[in-house]
Protein backbone atom coordinates (compact mmCIF):
# COMPACT_ATOMS: atom_id res chain seq x y z
CA UNK A 1 0.00 0.00 0.00
CA UNK A 2 1.41 3.91 -0.56
CA UNK A 3 1.31 6.33 1.87
CA UNK A 4 -0.77 8.49 -0.65
CA UNK A 5 -3.51 5.26 0.81
CA UNK A 6 -5.55 7.37 3.83
CA UNK A 7 -8.65 8.18 5.11
CA UNK A 8 -10.72 11.00 2.90
CA UNK A 9 -10.24 9.13 -0.24
CA UNK A 10 -13.10 9.52 -2.44
CA UNK A 11 -14.23 7.76 -6.04
CA UNK A 12 -16.83 8.18 -7.97
CA UNK A 13 -18.61 6.22 -10.77
CA UNK A 14 -22.00 6.64 -13.29
CA UNK A 15 -23.54 3.55 -14.50
CA UNK A 16 -26.16 3.23 -17.12
CA UNK A 17 -28.45 0.43 -16.15
CA UNK A 18 -28.82 -2.13 -19.50
CA UNK A 19 -31.53 -4.60 -19.09
CA UNK A 20 -29.09 -7.62 -18.18
CA UNK A 21 -28.17 -5.91 -14.92
CA UNK A 22 -31.79 -6.14 -13.68
CA UNK A 23 -33.42 -8.59 -11.47
CA UNK A 24 -34.53 -11.21 -13.98
CA UNK A 25 -31.18 -11.67 -15.25
CA UNK A 26 -29.42 -11.57 -11.96
CA UNK A 27 -29.80 -15.67 -11.77
CA UNK A 28 -31.31 -16.99 -14.57
CA UNK A 29 -31.49 -20.60 -13.57
CA UNK A 30 -33.91 -19.31 -11.13
CA UNK A 31 -37.49 -19.13 -11.87
CA UNK A 32 -37.95 -16.78 -8.58
CA UNK A 33 -35.42 -14.22 -10.08
CA UNK A 34 -37.41 -14.43 -14.06
CA UNK A 35 -40.48 -13.67 -12.41
CA UNK A 36 -39.42 -10.31 -10.53
CA UNK A 37 -39.84 -6.44 -11.74
CA UNK A 38 -36.93 -5.24 -14.59
CA UNK A 39 -35.36 -2.98 -12.02
CA UNK A 40 -31.31 -3.01 -11.11
CA UNK A 41 -30.56 -5.66 -8.98
CA UNK A 42 -29.17 -5.59 -5.41
CA UNK A 43 -26.56 -8.56 -6.56
CA UNK A 44 -25.73 -5.83 -9.13
CA UNK A 45 -25.83 -2.42 -7.45
CA UNK A 46 -23.29 -4.57 -4.63
CA UNK A 47 -21.07 -5.11 -7.74
CA UNK A 48 -21.36 -1.51 -8.90
CA UNK A 49 -20.17 -0.05 -5.22
CA UNK A 50 -17.44 -2.64 -5.17
CA UNK A 51 -16.35 -1.61 -8.68
CA UNK A 52 -16.22 2.27 -7.75
CA UNK A 53 -13.99 1.41 -4.41
CA UNK A 54 -11.87 -0.53 -6.66
CA UNK A 55 -11.37 2.35 -9.06
CA UNK A 56 -10.78 5.24 -5.71
CA UNK A 57 -8.18 2.29 -4.56
CA UNK A 58 -6.69 1.49 -7.75
CA UNK A 59 -3.70 4.59 -8.07
CA UNK A 60 -2.85 3.61 -4.53
CA UNK A 61 -1.75 -0.17 -4.11
CA UNK A 62 1.48 -1.61 -5.03
CA UNK A 63 2.31 -3.61 -7.56
CA UNK A 64 1.17 -7.41 -6.88
CA UNK A 65 -1.81 -5.63 -4.84
CA UNK A 66 -5.67 -5.96 -5.30
CA UNK A 67 -8.30 -5.51 -3.27
CA UNK A 68 -11.18 -7.84 -2.39
CA UNK A 69 -14.67 -7.24 -0.45
CA UNK A 70 -14.96 -8.55 3.14
CA UNK A 71 -18.25 -6.83 4.65
CA UNK A 72 -21.36 -4.84 2.59
CA UNK A 73 -23.59 -3.55 4.54
CA UNK A 74 -25.72 -0.96 2.21
CA UNK A 75 -29.90 -0.41 2.03
CA UNK A 76 -31.48 -0.67 -1.21
CA UNK A 77 -33.46 1.98 -1.09
CA UNK A 78 -35.60 3.00 -4.31
CA UNK A 79 -35.60 1.06 -7.65
CA UNK A 80 -34.08 2.11 -10.85
CA UNK A 81 -35.11 1.50 -14.08
CA UNK A 82 -33.19 0.25 -17.25
CA UNK A 83 -31.56 3.28 -18.81
CA UNK A 84 -30.93 5.00 -15.76
CA UNK A 85 -28.01 6.09 -14.39
CA UNK A 86 -27.00 5.32 -10.86
CA UNK A 87 -24.08 7.39 -9.66
CA UNK A 88 -21.97 6.23 -7.10
CA UNK A 89 -19.91 7.95 -4.56
CA UNK A 90 -17.70 6.30 -2.20
CA UNK A 91 -15.53 7.76 0.70
CA UNK A 92 -12.35 6.00 2.62
CA UNK A 93 -13.47 6.42 5.90
CA UNK A 94 -10.63 5.03 8.11
CA UNK A 95 -7.96 1.97 7.53
CA UNK A 96 -7.73 -0.87 10.11
CA UNK A 97 -4.25 -2.81 8.90
CA UNK A 98 -5.19 -3.86 5.35
CA UNK A 99 -8.82 -3.60 5.98
CA UNK A 100 -10.21 -0.39 4.05
CA UNK A 101 -13.52 0.81 5.45
CA UNK A 102 -16.06 3.32 2.90
CA UNK A 103 -19.18 4.94 3.71
CA UNK A 104 -21.20 4.17 0.37
CA UNK A 105 -23.79 5.70 -1.49
CA UNK A 106 -25.81 5.51 -4.72
CA UNK A 107 -28.20 8.05 -6.43
CA UNK A 108 -29.98 8.09 -9.87
CA UNK A 109 -32.34 10.90 -10.98
CA UNK A 110 -35.11 10.21 -9.01
CA UNK A 111 -32.80 10.24 -5.54
CA UNK A 112 -31.21 8.22 -2.93
CA UNK A 113 -31.35 4.65 -4.31
CA UNK A 114 -28.81 3.39 -1.82
CA UNK A 115 -26.61 4.06 1.29
CA UNK A 116 -24.09 2.24 3.53
CA UNK A 117 -20.54 0.96 4.38
CA UNK A 118 -18.62 -1.58 2.27
CA UNK A 119 -15.61 -2.92 3.65
CA UNK A 120 -12.63 -4.27 1.48
CA UNK A 121 -8.84 -5.84 2.50
CA UNK A 122 -5.52 -5.47 0.58
CA UNK A 123 -4.34 -8.69 -0.51
CA UNK A 124 -1.15 -9.75 -2.41
CA UNK A 125 -2.39 -11.56 -5.15
CA UNK A 126 0.02 -14.75 -5.69
CA UNK A 127 0.04 -15.26 -2.02
CA UNK A 128 -3.69 -15.12 -2.58
CA UNK A 129 -3.80 -17.14 -5.29
CA UNK A 130 -2.03 -19.79 -3.67
CA UNK A 131 -4.28 -19.85 -0.48
CA UNK A 132 -7.14 -20.50 -3.34
CA UNK A 133 -5.04 -23.09 -4.86
CA UNK A 134 -5.37 -25.40 -1.42
CA UNK A 135 -9.14 -24.49 -0.98
CA UNK A 136 -9.50 -25.95 -4.35
CA UNK A 137 -7.56 -28.87 -4.07
CA UNK A 138 -8.87 -29.51 -0.37
CA UNK A 139 -12.71 -29.59 -2.01
CA UNK A 140 -12.04 -31.98 -5.30
CA UNK A 141 -10.25 -34.30 -2.14
CA UNK A 142 -13.52 -34.60 -0.36
CA UNK A 143 -15.73 -35.12 -3.65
Amino acid sequence: MRATLRAGLHGALAYRVPPERTVPHLLPESDDFREMPEVLATGYLVGIVEWTCMRALAEHLDAGEQTVGVHVDLSHEAPTPPGATVHVSATLTHLDGRRLCFAVEARDDAGVVCRGTHDRAVIDRKRFDRGLTGRASAAEARS
